[in-house]
């Protein structure tokens, strides 16, 4: 295994020398000039927005429930202000946030481009630790939002995004304070519920090559009546994100991008040696098929067909020649890829980089003080999402059964068939004369809001409360267009001369408007044919998810202790979360949910009961619901609170939760805070206990369908296209975590005020985890022996029959462990000059991310540092800002360390071990960090008006190849920026 340190790890960009600078300058400079203190990193709460007359001492905290003037929580906090905010001039909030080097594997509009099953095409989603966006809670105002997906995520941009007035991010288990899903953290938006006025936002921005051309209008108005007591707040926001689309086939990228060069893992398919079974290679080229047709096997393997239809020899990589089996000299069969040659056919590069995104949002706030300290209130958030995007090119065929006599084939081959006694042969083909396929999904989101908040006296003391019902519904449309179905497509390619004219050879599909297509040349299908093989009512899915949600907290001090107040907070939820998807009949299979209708009307080709007849895109039925009721309570005990000792807090908390499908769990957490007696040094930590229940489409999920079209076989050699099934499991139960935390903050000490730094550990054992194992995995397992995992697949039969089933199970168990580290400096008139001088730096170190899928024989696997994945070993945000009050100068560095592909890869050139599913061996393991410089600039021209610029990713840095073993795009878009340099312009302004 490759050694994953190196010296580059060293390079940490030119943010933290230009910290060490400062911190090395402050001393003197703080001796006549004060320094304003900045927000101190993870550990200072941020003021709560608040009714009239609440005392501003009172502070909320992400993460605890505790409302007490001078309460810290131990759990480390980084908190995202709304000047960060509009300085990082993006048209999604959500970039912002994601950048942070704690949220490691967030979804967005650049991630998922290359599917057509998943349904999380342009989700904006986040995920903490690298535990995947499941395991991370985005609340909204303290509040749950209902999901986007069936995976119970929500959509960021459906958030009323130029409200909000900063984001809190909870850098661990929070469960016992907010309950599941917590277990990674909690991402917060704190909105301005109090604004009022006028203010609007428009940006533009485009990238260097043309594309992802970008407007963004926003506006929001905030007035009250009534002396002030009735508060109303409207906003709303449009978006429009051009998107990046596909290139060509072979290595042609969108615009003039250059970088992909077909880099692939070629398979040998030997695994004992002397060599490696893997070999790392540039421009790849798959030997099964070609742009407009291949033989593939038989004494005629190897003529291929130009876009005339002319026969050609096909031009092999490798210095190959065909063997007349299926296989090629000198490539390699494992996953049958020869090295350079014809790479015209490869359907990688015409994937999208970027879905077309379209989002609008309505959001509506109105408030009614009745009296200084209480406040009830409604709000309303009506959101649309609207995404698209091209998964693939044309139809990747590699196994087609082409009869000789077919009337389109050349008499030249006709006659070599004669030549050789063959009446047919196996054909492959991209199909590059066929449309390309386009994804295109709609969520359109419904969230209601009425609750009251403020302050009562009880027995002599104040108690806030704060009570809530929500009631959201999501609809999610999904609709495949020009996507072939496989069945009509063999009977379309199966051509005979009836009559004197050219017609499909099956009767059956004759009757019901069978063309034939000509596949051996770029011969577009008449209309007739497209319609036939590419239904206008293509694959869809339709999907409601519905969420209600009523909660009551209440938190007081009834108490006074010996070193202060005794804090207490209590309350309840309940909550239900209920789903229904619905597939069309030839995707899903006939049923009273999907019947045969004048869009789908039955065909006696198809699979009627099974469904899986489209190419991809074959979208299940199903429903499910549950509920959840549970109760929490939080108290803060000071411990100390003196000159001589400082001041010290314990924390706990813990949360019964009955969860309708699974019983009950606990949740709890312990922790303190001691600010030292010595200058700005405080020491904090937490353990808890957390919880994930299984959600919606773990529990009740029909099978999802997701094409493979290059699948190994080890029994044979082979490449082969399967389904992959993949499909719910109601007898899950919650996954529970350990977390451990502790921390030093040193922030204001009083020789310099404007510094603020923290170090924290943390350590994560999730068990009883959710999840299943690779097709790869279980095929190769039941290959080497292990008869457990051989009753789930099949690779043997009809191009459309196999499938490999994949299904979750509470068996595995993950346990990473790091550091979070955040530094801050602000410099008030630096160098005598007007304004403030900020430097902040963020870094996340993951020592390990241990993946232990449970079962026998499959060995654990350390994510951290793989770069094929989103857990790299460091990762570094860092900006310096001047404000002068009129001019701000942004610069931004965003660095990630370099890594590997997978840790359990065995490197070698000679004398290698024997290769396992476990322990594959390659001759190459190393990828690339990456370093991105991003420049912005703000100008008030008017103290009612700002113009603003930024360019990010100013070098325009080319992302590093994440090598495929099946056909595909090798690039890692939840690392690496596959856009490039892209420039942004715009105009906030306020009255």
């Amino acid at each position: 295994m490759m050694d994953r340190f190196s010296p580059d790890r060293c390079r940490l960009g030119t943010s933290l020398f230009a910290l060490a600078c400062a911190l090395g300058a402050a001393p003197a400079f703080a001796q006549t000039t004060p320094a304003v203190p900045a927000a101190a990193p993870q550990d200072v709460a941020p003021e709560r927005e608040q009714a009239p007359e609440q005392d501003a001492a009172d502070i909320v905290v992400t993460g605890s429930r505790i409302v007490a003037n001078g309460f810290n929580a131990p759990t480390p906090t980084t908190v995202i202000g709304e000047e960060q905010i509009a300085n990082n001039a993006q048209p999604n909030i959500f970039n912002t946030i994601q950048q942070l080097p704690s949220l490691q594997g967030s979804t967005g509009a650049s991630t998922g481009t290359f599917s057509t099953s998943s349904g999380t095409q342009g989700l904006s989603s986040f995920s903490l630790r690298g535990l995947q966006p499941i395991r991370t809670l985005t609340l909204l105002d303290g509040q749950r939002v209902v999901g986007a997906n069936v995976t119970g995520v929500p959509d960021i941009s459906m958030f009323p995004q130029l409200l909000v007035k900063r984001v809190d991010i909870v850098n661990g288990g929070a469960s016992a304070s907010y309950g599941s899903d917590a277990v990674g953290g909690v991402v917060n938006f704190i909105t301005d519920t109090r604004f009022k006025g006028f203010k609007a936002n428009v940006l533009g921005s485009i990238t260097t090559y043309g594309d992802d051309e970008t407007a963004l209008v926003q506006a929001a108005y905030g007035t009250s009546f009534m002396g002030d007591r009735l508060h109303l707040i409207v906003s709303g926001e449009y978006d429009h994100e051009g998107g990046v689309g596909p290139g060509n086939y072979g290595t042609d990228l969108a615009g003039r991008r250059d970088w992909h060069r077909a880099s692939t893992l070629l398979n040998s398919g030997i695994t004992s040696g002397p060599g490696p079974q893997f070999t790392y290679s540039d421009f790849a080229q798959p030997y099964q098929y070609a742009k407009y047709g291949l033989i593939n096997n038989g004494p005629l393997q190897g003529i291929a067909f130009d876009a005339n239809g002319t026969p050609v020899n096909f031009n092999y990589g490798s210095g190959g020649t065909p063997l007349g089996n299926g296989r090629v000299s000198n490539c390699y069969p494992g996953n049958s890829f020869c090295v350079g040659g014809d790479l015209s056919g490869a359907p990688g590069s015409s994937a999208s980089l970027k879905s077309k995104l379209e989002r609008m949002n309505g959001y509506g706030r109105i408030g009614f003080d009745l009296d200084a300290s209480n406040e009830i209130y409604g709000t309303v958030n009506i959101a649309q999402v609207k995404t698209s995007n091209q998964p693939s090119p044309g139809y990747n065929r590699p196994n087609l059964t082409v009869q000789c006599a077919n009337p389109f084939l050349p008499q030249l081959i006709r006659d070599r068939c004669a030549t050789a006694g063959i009446t047919s042969f196996n054909f492959g083909s991209s199909n590059g004369q066929l449309p390309n396929q386009l994804v295109q999904t709609d969520r359109d989101q419904y969230r209601f809001v009425v609750g009251a908040k403020g302050k009562v006296a009880v027995v002599g003391t104040d108690w806030t409360y704060d009570a809530y019902y929500q009631h959201g519904t999501t609809k999610v449309a999904i609709d495949v267009d020009r996507i072939v179905l496989q069945p009509r497509y063999v009977a379309a390619t199966n051509a005979v001369v009836l009559n004197g004219a050219i017609v499909c050879a099956d009767a059956r599909a004759r009757a019901l408007g069978c063309q034939p297509i000509n596949i051996f040349g770029d011969f577009r299908p008449s209309q007739a044919a497209l319609d036939y093989l590419m239904p206008q009512a293509g694959p869809l899915q339709r999907t409601t998810l519905k969420q209600d949600v009523a909660s009551l907290n209440f938190s007081g001090q009834p108490v006074d202790l010996w070193a202060g107040p005794l804090s207490v907070a209590f309350g309840g939820e309940y909550r239900r979360e209920y789903y229904r998807v619905r597939g069309d009949a030839y995707g899903a299979g006939v049923a009273d949910v999907s019947p045969n209708s004048a869009l789908y009307p039955a065909d006696p080709l198809l699979n009627s009961a099974q469904g899986s007849n489209w190419a991809a895109g074959n979208y299940k039925n199903g429903t499910g619901k549950y509920d959840v009721l549970e109760g929490f309570v939080e108290v803060n005990l000071p411990l100390v609170d003196s000159d001589v000792a400082g001041r010290a807090n314990l924390n706990a908390a813990a949360r019964l939760t009955d969860y309708s499908t699974s019983g009950t769990i606990w949740a709890w957490k312990v922790g303190g805070t001691w600010a030292t007696p010595f200058d700005g040094l405080t020491l904090r930590a937490v353990t808890s206990r957390d919880v994930r229940a299984p959600n919606l489409s773990e529990l009740f999920a029909a099978p999802t369908v997701t094409t493979l079209p290059s699948f190994n076989d080890p029994f044979r050699n082979v490449a082969v296209q399967v389904f992959q099934n993949t499909v719910g499991n109601p007898n899950l139960r919650p996954e529970t975590a350990r977390d451990t935390e502790l921390g030093i903050v040193y922030a204001r000490p009083s020789w310099l005020p404007g510094l603020s730094l923290s170090v924290d550990y943390y350590q994560i054992k999730l068990n009883g985890v959710v999840s299943s194992l690779s097709p790869d995995q279980i095929v190769r397992f039941c290959f080497e022996g292990d008869q457990t995992f051989c009753g789930g697949f099949q690779l043997d039969g009809p191009q459309g029959s196999n499938f490999v089933n994949v299904q979750p199970f509470n068996l595995a168990s993950w346990k990473t462990s790091g550091f979070n580290l955040e530094a801050s400096y602000q410099w008030r008139q630096p160098l005598g000059l007007p304004g403030n001088f900020t430097i902040r730096a963020l870094g996340t170190h993951v020592r390990e991310f241990i993946v232990d899928a449970g079962i026998a024989g499959v060995a654990k696997r350390d994510d951290a540092g793989a770069n094929s994945g989103a857990i790299p070993d460091w990762k570094w945000l860092a900006t310096q800002t001047y404000d002068s009050g009129r001019l701000t100068l942004t610069v931004q560095e965003r660095w990630f360390s370099d890594g590997v592909f997978n840790n359990n890869y065995v490197v070698c050139q000679t004398a290698c071990p024997v290769s396992t599913g476990n322990y594959n061996t390659v001759n190459f393991n190393r990828m690339k960090g990456e370093f991105y410089l991003d420049l912005g600039a703000s100008f008030k021209i008017t103290d009612n008006a700002v113009l603003y610029g930024k360019v990010d990713n100013v070098m325009d840095n080319d992302p590093t190849p994440s090598p495929q073993t099946n056909t595909g795009l090798d690039v890692n878009p939840a690392l690496y920026d596959t856009l490039g340099r892209t420039y942004r312009a715009g105009l906030r302004f306020t009255f």
